[in-house]
């Protein structure tokens, strides 16, 4: 069960006449959006209580523990209100898929993990080693280069972060630590790997 801490929240629930607030359903984890449903004061007492989210049922007329069913529950992680308090934003960790016509979200999306920009360095990184020549790509000559090459850049921008991590020159480490970044994430796809298989890998140590 998800680790949620309950907090007091400022809710204006009388902004509307059915007494509802719209509640925007996040992963936790890929910050995709999973669903759209509406809350009243008891629901997100239950939600918060329960630490399984709840909506009010407008079709049912009554609370309605997403799951309750199914199986597929939405484990709360965190809760937040917008700049009105009329709005909730629902963190999660979704148990199975989260529509009912079985797809991750309501939306028919996959719920694939994204790491921002680092995702798209690496969609970057695959196009370069698919389709680019090294005479005109520096990603596509270290893979042309083989395996050793590459490893020995990392090594090498390893070495030259650790020795600006000594220094107080913030800059020069931040640039170092980029190039060591940016070179993992070769490496990481040159034995055949992504950021998500590190991400699997962390999660099965963490307790």
């Amino acid at each position: 069960m998800a680790n949620y801490q309950q907090k007091k929240m400022n809710v204006d629930f009388k902004k509307n006449e059915d007494g509802l607030v719209p509640a925007v359903v996040q992963d936790a984890i890929t910050k995709n959006v999973l669903m759209l449903g509406y809350m009243n004061a008891e629901a997100l007492r239950k939600t918060q209580e329960t630490k399984r989210v709840t909506f009010y049922s407008r079709s049912k007329k009554r609370l309605w523990t997403k799951g309750e069913e199914s199986g597929n529950y939405l484990n709360l992680i965190d809760i937040k209100t917008d700049c009105d308090n009329d709005t909730l934003l629902v963190s999660v960790s979704p148990i199975g898929p989260t529509c009912h016509k079985g797809s991750d979200t309501c939306w028919n999306q996959e719920n694939t993990t994204s790491f921002g920009f680092l995702s798209k360095l690496e969609s970057v990184i695959e196009k370069r080693r698919v389709s680019s020549d090294g005479s005109t790509s520096y990603v596509a000559s270290l893979f042309e280069k083989g395996i050793n090459k590459i490893a020995q850049k990392v090594g090498e921008e390893a070495v030259e972060t650790v020795i600006e991590a000594k220094d107080n020159n913030d800059e020069l480490f931040l640039n170092e630590s980029a190039d060591l970044l940016f070179h993992y994430l070769i490496l990481l796809q040159a034995k055949g790997f992504s950021l998500k298989d590190i991400e699997a890998e962390l999660k099965k140590r963490h307790k």
